[in-house]
């Protein structure tokens, strides 16, 4: 199966990139064990955080994804609070653009920080909104919504879309 979406312009690409380490309509997760994690930082230009990953890294990455999943989603915000707060920095104008410095005592923290900072920017930019994660609680995909309306709320209407609209269309069909 084949998402058809373009990918989030360059800022979000990160996290986007992120966030879809998963494809849970698969049952994929390249965090799922270090060998999968070390391998997907490596593939995403993350060597740093590969070389330093333990155990207890590799969870917290699991959690900096779904607490950015659950921000996007609009169901949560308090994980991603605390990384804003444990990792950021004041920030702070420079060469004419706003720069909010990163923190962190590991690489992987550095990382979780940069994400952090990519959704804090779009958010104060009046971009808000436009990343999404798909509504089919079995994919929650994310993708980025490029509709005049901003209004999208599957990854692909002709994956969770239809899937959604059959399953509608049975339930009635069972009323009857």
């Amino acid at each position: 199966m084949a998402y058809d979406r373009p990918p989030a312009p360059d800022e979000l690409r990160p996290v986007e990139a992120f966030g879809n380490s998963a494809r849970f309509l698969q049952d994929e997760d390249a965090l799922r064990d270090l060998t999968d994690a070390r391998q997907w930082l490596r593939d995403h230009d993350r060597q740093d955080a590969a070389d330093e990953l333990d155990e207890s890294a590799r969870l917290e990455l699991v959690r900096a994804r779904e607490a950015i999943r659950e921000h996007l989603a609009g169901t949560g915000s308090a994980q991603l609070n605390d990384y804003a707060r444990r990792l950021l920095g004041a920030p702070r104008w420079q060469s004419g653009r706003i720069v909010v410095p990163v923190g962190g005592e590991s690489a992987v923290e550095r990382m979780i920080g940069d994400l952090v900072v990519a959704l804090v920017v779009a958010d104060l930019s009046g971009k808000p909104g436009r990343l999404k994660v798909c509504q089919a609680e079995d994919c929650r995909w994310l993708y980025y919504d490029r509709s005049p309306g901003n209004n999208s709320i599957w990854c692909s209407m002709d994956i969770c879309g239809a899937r959604h609209k059959m399953r509608t269309y049975r339930a009635r069909r069972k009323e009857t």
